[in-house]
């Protein structure tokens, strides 16, 4: 489907911050782990529902309460599991394979979409290395990954960390479940998307489950862990859906209220966008309960690290081309492994509308251009934070976006909700 976004004065209004998806799915894989768990207000995206099936899966008794609130008891003799589908999630595919390699017979996990090109190489070798034999498609090993024999065992076990977070959370998460006690050693030059790997620890934290920090690169993980349960997590208002909301009203004239739990006790990457719009010459106000932006600004270019915070790369270039003066998005090889090749393919698209975006190996450069084309038919590559940010960019230039339905995998009604603000879509 084709969504065509028009020029647009002004956006005003207000709405709700869906909830994190990156705290769902953590809640609910962590939940199948044992105890009793009441999970509040999870994001209803197609990531979650996978988290949702995977956790049953692996021997879960899940029962919607109401719309808003799940208890999850993880049962004491585990499904033996064969086949799984995880769909377009990167996440709980990285999270499942350690999982399902904690029990006896072969297993056999399928994905979709974006999925099927997601290397998982290192991760598999970790999990032979650790005595399970494991196998995917191709030496890239992709999905479909099938688990024949072994279990895992602990130990001394190296992850290289400047690819994925979601590596190290993977072990994180299995770990405490073996009979052995387990040293993690994170190898690599540097290690990506640390607030995730926090952000995993803390919701272990809340089911009783302690892992200890040797240093910045590495864990102790004592075994024969007993999980407790999450009892009651309620899921903060995601910050990095937020950010596509705070772009539109920093670009539009705009009044905005962003309603949602803004929990800053739970860690999110994301919420690094306040600072870099903050940076940019943006002013907003903030409670626990919303954010309150009244726009437009103009915005200074800058350098920003965005090592901890890949999702944010699209928002920000879509501000950047509005920016005074270049702007330089470091620290970013390893999004080209996301959901699409986030520098190679985010360039291609704002080349059509006549944006000098410079691609480097470790970043991109932003030359802000007097004019855009309008009208382009921007192509999101499925990947639903590149869709979204095409959406905010339309506001200003107008554009059509290709495949919009991929905004299901985190934000199914983001479109329901821009044009309530204001947003002229069609």
């Amino acid at each position: 489907m084709i969504l065509t976004i028009k020029k647009t004065d002004s956006l005003k209004g207000e709405l709700s911050v869906p909830s994190s998806k990156s705290y769902s799915i953590r809640a609910f894989i962590v939940a199948s782990r044992g105890g009793h768990s009441t999970i509040v207000n999870p994001s209803d995206g197609d990531d979650v529902r996978v988290a949702i099936g995977v956790a049953k899966a692996l021997g879960v008794r899940i029962k919607r309460k109401t719309p808003r609130l799940y208890q999850v008891d993880a049962l004491r003799n585990p499904l033996r599991i064969r086949k799984i589908n995880v769909g377009e999630s990167g996440t709980v595919l990285r999270f499942l394979l350690p999982l399902i390699s904690l029990y006896e017979g072969k297993s056999l996990i399928v994905g979709e979409g974006t999925l099927q090109r997601r290397p998982n190489r290192y991760l598999i070798q970790t999990l032979r290395n650790m005595g399970v034999s494991i196998k995917g498609k191709g030496a890239e090993e992709r999905v479909p990954i099938q688990k024949l024999e072994g279990r895992l065992r602990g130990g001394c076990v190296e992850i290289d960390g400047s690819l994925s977070s979601q590596f190290i959370s993977a072990f994180l998460i299995a770990c405490p479940s073996l009979p052995k006690d387990t040293l993690l050693k994170v190898t690599g030059k540097t290690v990506v998307s640390e607030p995730y790997i926090t952000m995993t620890q803390q919701i272990l934290k809340k089911a009783g489950v302690i892992i200890i920090p040797k240093n910045r690169f590495g864990f102790y993980i004592k075994g024969n862990q007993k999980y407790q349960g999450l009892k009651n997590f309620i899921v903060p208002a995601d910050y990095g859906l937020a950010a596509f909301f705070l772009a539109a009203g920093t670009l539009v004239k705009s009044r905005l209220v962003l309603r949602g739990s803004f929990n800053d006790d739970l860690i999110q990457a994301d919420g690094r966008i306040l600072g870099f719009l903050r940076r940019m010459g943006v002013k907003f106000t903030q409670t626990k309960q919303g954010i309150t932006i009244m726009g437009s600004f103009h915005l200074c270019g800058g350098n920003f690290s965005l090592k901890d915070c890949p999702d944010l790369v699209p928002i920000m270039a879509i501000l950047a081309l509005f920016a005074k003066g270049p702007t330089r998005l470091s620290d970013i090889g390893h999004v080209r492994m996301k959901e699409s090749d986030r520098m190679g393919d985010l360039t291609q698209e704002l080349i059509k509308i006549g944006a000098k975006v410079i691609p480097k190996p470790d970043s991109l450069v932003i030359h802000p251009q007097p004019n855009y084309k309008e009208g382009c038919l921007l192509d999101p590559h499925r990947d639903h934070r590149l869709a979204m940010s095409f959406c905010v960019l339309g506001l200003k230039v107008g554009v059509r976006v290709k495949d919009i339905e991929c905004i299901r995998k985190s934000y199914p009604r983001f479109v329901r909700d821009l044009r309530g603000l204001g947003a002229s879509l069609r």
